[in-house]
């Protein structure tokens, strides 16, 4: 191989360049130009953004502004008004400070920039395409600064082809939204995504107030407050009480000398603080500003600046660590309820591991999920511990000859613990005649076939035999009416999420129509569901739905049905805890010896575990 003359690139291609390493996609785009609009000293910051930003992103500020001549340097490559020495790097008080935000934009994007001062009477417009610069003419415009960024990406498609589906580019401007009107809460924001808006803050500098106007009141009631001032670290935020989870991290805001950053070592001690306390999976709401010495901080190991790293990243783990346990340790809530946290559904691959639970971290029996006199009167199949399933009943003997959707075949395969020989064995036996013997924890089914002895997970086993169940319906889940409607008030994210998809949740049995924005009247639940439970399975179907999908349409309507059944079947099946009679446990096993997927739950986990008198025998040593 020859190598080519060493040569200088061209200023087009060092933009390009540039602009691979600061403006990622959509989402990049908007932080630097937002950063700049916050370091301008603007009180009010308007965001709006078509087809998730690659049409269209437009960021209006009332700050302070530029003259003709900043405004014709400001496109310039390592232009900045924040530096004027390399010592200035060691103290950094601003958001952005490179000076190649602006020109490397420009370079990928048809760029307008209108900027007007309070002393000018007339503003500036400077038009880019490419790169280069078609337009420079004063303008009559209002103070502050607007920028306009229009085909990202459209001479680079290389860059343009690997972005991701617009929801979920628009998700990722709204996420970096929401963070950054947490750390200014001093700053009204407007983010209007495809003509709606999607997010306001009174930026009347309470956080509290902030947080209520993003995520609602249902958060805002579940926040405890934080607080730690130790040597030269100062610490303040809220964290969640541990029964309010979602199933991803990007909820949770760390704030650092002003400035919104990722940092494991922070998240790393937010996790330790509720370990034991949650379920595995679930992710705490958090939100921390930290205040450290300039000078111990390194903003700069990010093109970004995204992340930052600490000059003692134990001290400031000990902090974090230390002020969500004593945060939450000084709460009154009465911890011995924590068991009752709501399970993380995940869209992930089952979980192939088979895991000791002891029987007091399962979930307690609040409220009854069946009539015990009915269940014992009834022998059918169709009428398995739930009081109001005749519509049930009759639906699922005329669909009995109907196959599940092909998707819940993906949460059928056992465990890997299970030998593919076991598993044909346990297959065989199941069709027999399992005899209860008795039950162990109020959670684990003690059975036997012949010489075999089985145990099985009673919650996990009901779950299955509900789950497949529901996925034998062709069409829509049988619901009953709710006596008083729910009122569900939801963040601006997942309500936009509720009302896309507002056919298929009721063609799954959850019938809601809008109240007011973000709220949502929720009228009908599935006839397996338990009224008290309505709104905590609304809840969880949404935090399970993946935070970013790529997927098509179809795709993704499977992915909320699974969402939606699995939560159903998790919340309507018996708990560990509840006690069940000979007659109740002969049910439960008859019913799930004839279901499709008898051998795991919809999540992957076991539900049933086989000893043969061989391997009896081999763990008492008698071979």
């Amino acid at each position: 191989m020859i190598l080519a003359n060493v040569r200088l690139l061209d200023s087009s291609t060092i933009d390009k360049i540039a602009a691979g390493e600061v403006v990622e996609r959509p989402a990049s785009c908007v932080k630097e130009l937002v950063e700049n609009a916050i370091d301008s000293g603007a009180k009010r910051i308007e965001i709006e953004i078509l087809n998730g930003g690659k049409s269209l992103i437009r960021v209006t500020d009332d700050g302070c502004g530029m003259s003709r001549e900043d405004a014709t340097l400001a496109i310039k490559r390592h232009a900045t008004s924040k530096l004027s020495s390399v010592q200035d790097l060691q103290k950094i008080i601003t958001l952005g400070f490179r000076g190649e935000a602006l020109p490397t934009i420009s370079s990928v994007s048809k760029f307008t920039l209108q900027t007007r001062r309070t002393a000018d009477e007339l503003g500036t417009i400077i038009k880019i395409t490419g790169g280069k610069i078609s337009d420079t003419h004063e303008t009559g415009c209002k103070v502050g600064t607007t920028v306009l960024v229009e085909d990202l990406f459209f001479n680079t498609p290389a860059r343009l082809k690997f972005l991701k589906s617009v929801s979920t580019e628009a998700n990722k401007i709204h996420d970096f939204t929401v963070k950054l009107a947490l750390s200014r809460p001093e700053i009204t924001f407007k983010f209007i995504n495809g003509n709606r808006t999607a997010l306001t803050t009174p930026g009347n500098g309470n956080v509290f107030d902030t947080l209520t106007s993003i995520y609602g009141g249902d958060l805002t009631e579940s926040l405890i407050e934080t607080n730690l001032s130790h040597n030269d670290v100062k610490l303040f935020g809220y964290v969640s009480k541990p029964n309010f989870l979602k199933s991803y991290r990007n909820w949770q805001t760390f704030i650092v000398n002003g400035r919104v950053v990722s940092n494991k070592t922070i998240a790393k001690a937010v996790d330790e603080s509720y370990k034991s306390l949650i379920p595995r999976g679930g992710f705490p709401f958090a939100l921390f500003k930290i205040d450290v010495p300039q000078n111990s901080i390194d903003v700069n190991v990010h093109p970004q600046k995204t992340e930052i790293k600490f000059e003692d990243e134990g001290k400031i783990f000990k902090a974090v660590y230390h002020a969500v346990k004593n945060a939450i340790s000084e709460t009154q809530e009465n911890l011995q309820k924590i068991a009752s946290a709501p399970e993380i559904i995940h869209s992930s691959p089952p979980i192939t591991e088979i895991i000791e639970i002891p029987s007091q971290v399962e979930l307690p029996v609040t409220e009854k999920n069946f009539d015990i006199e009915e269940l014992q009167e009834s022998s059918a199949p169709s009428k398995i511990f739930q009081k109001n399933s005749s519509a049930i009943s009759k639906n699922f003997q005329e669909n009995s000859s109907a196959t599940p959707e092909n998707f819940s075949k993906k949460f059928s395969t056992p465990s890997e613990n299970f030998s593919q020989k076991n598993f044909h064995a346990l297959e065989e036996n199941l069709q027999k005649n399992l005899q209860p013997i008795g039950q162990v924890a109020l959670c684990y089914i003690i059975a036997k076939n012949n010489s075999d002895l089985y145990i099985i997970d009673q919650h996990a086993a009901h779950e299955r035999i509900l789950f497949d169940k529901l996925c034998s319906y062709s069409g829509k889940i049988p619901a009953q009416q709710l006596l008083i409607h729910r009122i569900l008030k939801f963040d601006s994210r997942e309500a936009a999420v509720v009302e896309k998809y507002l056919e298929i949740f009721s063609q799954l049995g959850f019938s809601m129509e809008m109240s007011a924005p973000n709220e949502f009247r929720l009228i009908e639940i599935p006839a397996d569901a338990a009224d008290a439970d309505a709104e905590v399975m609304m809840r969880e179907i949404i935090s399970s739905l993946p935070e970013d999908s790529d997927a098509q349409i179809p795709e993704l309507s499977r992915n909320i049905r699974q969402s939606v059944l699995a939560v159903t079947a998790c919340r309507a099946a018996i708990k560990a805890g509840q006690e069940l009679n000979d007659t109740q446990m002969k049910i439960l096993l008859d019913n799930l010896s004839k279901t499709p997927n008898p051998y795991t739950c919809p999540h992957g986990r076991p539900t049933i575990l086989k000893f043969s008198a061989n391997d009896l025998a081999k763990m008492f040593k008698r071979t």
